[in-house]
């Protein structure tokens, strides 16, 4: 248990890292609820965290009745990683990289957070959530599952945003998706035991 809680906690500080320090400067979305929290943020001035937290009510109501084990390993992951976003989103910027490479260095760190969470068998909720879900019954990789999802949330923000955040957002995605799958590489899709 003190394990998995130190793998939310650190799992947490690189998706709040990852998107504050390299993806919120050029306005880069990920993908799934993530990816719609940033575009809520970029087009209304809500806080990422805070509405992350909001739109995974549904997805954590489902959970409750369907799916408890899913709940409770995801819970603490949603709230802890919604707080580090908000949180590290006081921090100011530290060092300007090019676009496409702050796009890449986001991605992985985000990747890193998802794919340590998802391997102690916890989550941040939202797609990821769904993803495993589809995974457990699938037996697809659960890194697929979420480029697959983070695909559509992208294209959606890239019309709404700029054309360049929807460039930018690709390369990112490319990246989380690549990094939660090695990090999930052979993993037993058991997640909700």
């Amino acid at each position: 248990m003190l394990k998995k809680g130190l793998v939310i906690i650190f799992g947490s500080m690189l998706l709040g890292i990852g998107i504050n320090l390299f993806l919120v400067p050029y306005k880069v979305l990920d993908g799934g609820v993530i990816g719609v929290g940033l575009m809520m943020r970029y087009l209304w001035g809500f806080e990422a965290g805070f509405a992350i937290l909001i739109l995974s009510i549904p997805i954590f109501l489902i959970a409750w009745f369907k799916y408890r084990p899913y709940f409770y390993n995801s819970l603490h992951g949603m709230l802890i990683s919604s707080l580090f976003i908000d949180l590290f989103n006081q921090f100011p910027r530290m060092f300007v990289l090019e676009p496409a490479i702050s796009s890449v260095i986001g991605g992985v760190l985000v990747g890193l957070g998802i794919g340590l969470m998802l391997r102690y068998k916890t989550s941040t909720g939202g797609t990821d959530l769904i993803a495993q879900f589809i995974s457990d019954i699938t037996s697809i990789n659960v890194g697929l599952l979420i480029f697959i999802l983070d695909a559509i949330i992208i294209l959606v923000g890239g019309l709404l945003v700029s054309t360049e955040t929807l460039f930018l957002s690709t390369i990112t995605i490319l990246s989380v998706g690549l990094t939660t799958s090695l990090c999930t590489w052979k993993m037993k899709p058991s997640y909700g035991s």
